[in-house]
């Protein structure tokens, strides 16, 4: 009963300081941080402490997965080098410079052991920072490279804590460690490759709505506990296996099971997000009486938990500086693929395969696509200002949480270690969360252009619509040149012509193809329609997934087609239980 009435509460709480949040302008997470450590001094309040086992197993695989599924792949392609380089190599840098100075510093607390509180505080959540970005309009960019900058992270975030654990128990030697790390992220790659091959095959040949959830929900889990197994990083695993359903799905799925997999896990997203950063603040009380007594005293701890953030700042500032001028060259990389793109056709032409259609259509979109790749870098290049809120938006959540509290209770010093980490999450989260909204006003004072315009939609729109149509024309040329088929008649015909140009009227997210369409020797003119319009839908989704693989159009734009086409499969196939 006691237990019941805890997960109410929650519940409520939740519900409420989400609604609230939205209404003051101030991102959910950072309130409930606010109100966890409230009600956690609150007198009668027993003291909490979450099993770390709970987040690392229990919340992070299916939290990762859901993000990773609804990441608009061209996005995180185009954005790869940025990403690479703030989730992998500026965790090591960051891990390390504050295992060296916090060991300089404290020379009481090993080394290892100080790499691996650096290893916990190294990497952003960027669950509050897109919150408020996308509220306040950040360009698109900056949320795509922080979206994926969150999903590698965490990854080598964990692997580098478990090597450093390692060194703790004096069982560290550098080529060995450097070698499980490869073996780590390699394997994991690999697992989450299969496993998303084998989930998205499986599901793809359910039919009843119901199977389909059920086994979406343990997808994460099928991901991380093999990876675990063989000693490679589950997260990265279950990132793997998101990022491949998410992209198949387009394909694979059909719009009922692609609409209610959004919004069930939009729900267990929202539990989850929100649920571990009330823990955050719920654990404060517990962390700070386990130090209180302690020689290594609570104003040490303090201390150096606000000279970490300040070092975090610093070194993440002059990792972004480098990063953004590098990322100046991006368009001459693009032109020189453009370029050898074109040679390749010259050369393909020259030796007689000019002439095949499959190879020409093949160099026709890898040559759409550098150019629509081009044209993005051009548009959204880095500039300083994207810089300054790449540094800002740096706050810590959910993995650092979790991690710390997995550190094993033989590591000297565990628990102050514990307590700087989740005091750096928590300032870092109060500090940038509250204050990146000006920041945010104060680089763009007229606002800046994100998401999908109206123009690029309506250009989108009416693509699709064209290829609608000319689907219905060309099926209608077939039948009159097959004496065997029943001609359909004009009503008809203008009928699901007007069903097509109405399913993208209310533009909203994914696409897939319909399947074979079954051509009886004689059908009624409402089959004739259903033919039809499912013929018509199929181009739309054809040209669709064309223009998402070429990425002409933003993910916004293609993302909103793509929902109005799912509801109009919807109404063409409704669901019959079996």
């Amino acid at each position: 009963m006691e237990l019941a009435l805890v997960a109410v509460a929650a519940v409520v709480v939740l519900v409420g300081v989400s609604l609230v949040s939205g209404r003051i302008g101030i991102a959910a997470p950072l309130v409930l941080v606010v109100v966890g450590i409230g009600i956690g001094y609150l007198p009668g309040v027993p003291l909490i402490e979450i099993n770390p086992e709970i987040i690392l197993l229990g919340v992070l695989p299916p939290l990762l997965y859901s993000a990773a599924m609804n990441v608009p792949f061209v996005d995180f392609r185009r954005n790869l080098r940025p990403v690479a380089g703030l989730s992998v190599l500026l965790v090591i840098i960051s891990a390390l410079l504050v295992g060296w100075l916090l060991h300089l510093a404290v020379p009481v607390l090993p080394f290892p052991a100080a790499v691996a509180l650096g290893a916990v505080i190294s990497p952003p959540d960027a669950v509050a920072a897109t919150s408020i970005g996308k509220r306040l309009g950040l360009p698109d960019r900056i949320v795509s490279i922080l979206e994926g900058e969150s999903l590698v992270n965490d990854a080598t975030s964990l692997v580098l804590l478990r090597t450093a654990l390692a060194a703790v128990s004096g069982s560290f030697v550098f080529w060995e460690a450097a070698g499980a790390f490869v073996f780590s992220v390699v394997a994991a790659i690999a697992v989450g490759l299969v496993m998303g091959f084998l989930t998205v095959w499986i599901r793809a040949r359910l039919n009843n709505p119901v199977h389909d959830t059920l086994v979406s929900f343990v997808v994460p889990f099928v991901a991380f506990i093999p990876a675990e197994v063989i000693g490679a990083s589950g997260v990265l695993s279950v990132v793997v296996t998101g990022l491949y359903t998410g992209y198949h799905s387009v394909r694979r799925f059909s719009a009922i099971a692609r609409t209610n997999e959004r919004l069930n896990w939009r729900t267990v997203q929202f539990i989850l997000e929100n649920g571990v950063f009330l823990i955050m603040g719920l654990q404060l009380h517990v962390l700070v009486n386990e130090v209180t007594d302690s020689t290594f005293h609570l104003g040490h701890v303090a201390l150096i938990a606000g000279a970490l953030v300040l070092l975090l700042i610093v070194t993440r500032a002059l990792f972004v500086v480098p990063l953004v001028f590098l990322m100046r060259g991006e368009p001459r990389r693009r032109q020189a693929r453009g370029d050898e793109l074109a040679r390749m056709e010259a050369r393909l032409a020259k030796n007689g395969r000019g002439n095949d259609e499959r190879a020409k259509r093949r160099m026709k979109l890898m040559q759409d696509r550098a150019k629509a790749d081009l044209d993005h870098e051009l548009e959204q290049q880095l500039g300083w200002r994207d810089g300054v809120v790449l540094t800002w938006s740096a706050m810590r959540g959910v993995v650092t949480l979790a991690a710390a509290q997995s550190i094993s209770t033989d590591v000297p010093y565990r628990p102050q270690i514990i307590l700087i980490a989740f005091l750096v999450a928590v300032a870092t989260l109060l500090l940038h969360g509250l204050t990146l909204p000006a920041v945010i006003r104060w680089l763009w004072p007229r606002g800046v252009k994100s998401g999908a315009d109206e123009t690029e939609i309506l250009a989108l729109s009416h693509d699709l619509v064209d290829a609608g149509i000319g689907a219905i024309d060309d099926e209608l040329t077939v039948e009159s040149d097959d004496p065997n088929r029943q001609l359909t008649s004009d009503t008809v015909v203008q009928r699901a012509k007007i069903s097509t140009k109405a399913a993208l009227g209310p533009l909203a997210l994914r696409f897939h193809e319909t399947g074979a369409i079954p051509l009886p020797a004689t059908e009624t003119p409402a089959e004739a329609y259903l033919r039809l319009t499912r013929i018509a839908l199929e181009a739309q989704r054809a040209t669709l997934i064309e223009e998402r693989a070429i990425g002409r159009y933003s993910s916004q734009a293609l993302r909103a087609a793509g929902l109005a086409l799912d509801a109009q499969e919807a109404r063409l196939s409704p669901f019959v239980e079996e």
